[in-house]
């Protein structure tokens, strides 16, 4: 299996996941009103969000896949390896005459 490929379980968690952070994004209130799903089902959602990343967790590791996918600041500092070009040195090559 390839970096790019992924299984049956975790193309269906994935999609669950959007579907699920959807409907959170779709059914915010405004601070101060009542929120239309009940305290019961917010916290139902917040599990089953639990349950998916921790399985999605565990497919990566079992399948040797970093699971770095988080975004970085750019003042954060760089990890070994990691190389700055600088875009001066981008471009054709200049030829010697």
């Amino acid at each position: 299996m390839s970096d790019t490929e992924f299984s049956k379980e975790e193309q269906i968690l994935g999609a669950v996941k959007r579907v699920l952070t959807e409907v959170i994004k779709d059914t915010a209130t405004q601070p101060g009103l009542m929120h239309p799903l009940s305290e019961n089902t917010i916290n139902g959602l917040r599990d089953c969000l639990v349950l998916i990343s921790q399985r999605e967790q565990e497919l990566a590791e079992a399948a040797g896949r970093p699971m770095d996918k988080r975004p970085r600041f750019t003042d954060e500092p760089r990890a070994q390896g990691d190389v700055v070009v600088s875009i001066d040195t981008i471009g054709k090559a200049k030829s010697k005459e």
